[in-house]
């Protein structure tokens, strides 16, 4: 029997927090408070008002994100990217709309699918399933808390 053969080590992961504040830039939004869920699959942002309309025969959605200490209370107007089944916290599936956008967390940046849901109730207006993070090159200290530093928003990042 051969022994298996030791992978080459890649780059050091960046380690982030079960918290942190990032940057939905397409969607206006330049600070959000997020938690870093690697027990969630799907990444959830909340969204009040939800309505789903036709715009040059695409599906949009246009919905309420409140105010918090981050970010003005605003509405959000994006094409719809899909309608599904996702688990919500108590683990009954609802349907739910499903938007891409990008993310900035600290220096990194990539695009996401998020969830549209109530979480009125939640501590977070956003949470960051482990699908967003995956194969992103970056661990979860669960004891710590914004170790990404504030988002990193290009000066000339083009807007909507």
């Amino acid at each position: 029997m051969q022994s298996a053969k030791p992978k080459t080590p890649g780059p050091p992961a960046d380690v982030i927090g079960w918290r942190e504040l990032v940057a939905l830039p397409e969607l206006d939004l330049p600070l959000i408070r997020a938690k870093i869920d690697t027990g969630a699959r799907t990444s959830a942002l909340h969204a009040e008002d939800q309505e789903i309309y036709d715009r040059d025969g695409r599906s949009w959605v246009r919905f309420r994100l409140p105010g918090s200490r981050y970010h003005r209370d605003m509405q959000v107007e994006v094409p719809l990217a899909d309608a599904r089944d996702i688990k919500n916290t108590s683990g009954v599936p609802e349907q739910r709309h499903v938007i891409e956008t990008l993310l900035i967390l600290g220096h990194h940046h990539w695009h996401v699918e998020v969830s549209l849901a109530n979480r009125e109730n939640m501590g977070f207006d956003m949470i960051l399933g482990r699908t967003a993070i995956r194969g992103r090159n970056v661990l979860v200290d669960p004891g710590r808390s914004f170790l990404a530093g504030d988002p990193v928003i290009p000066g000339s990042w083009p807007h909507k």
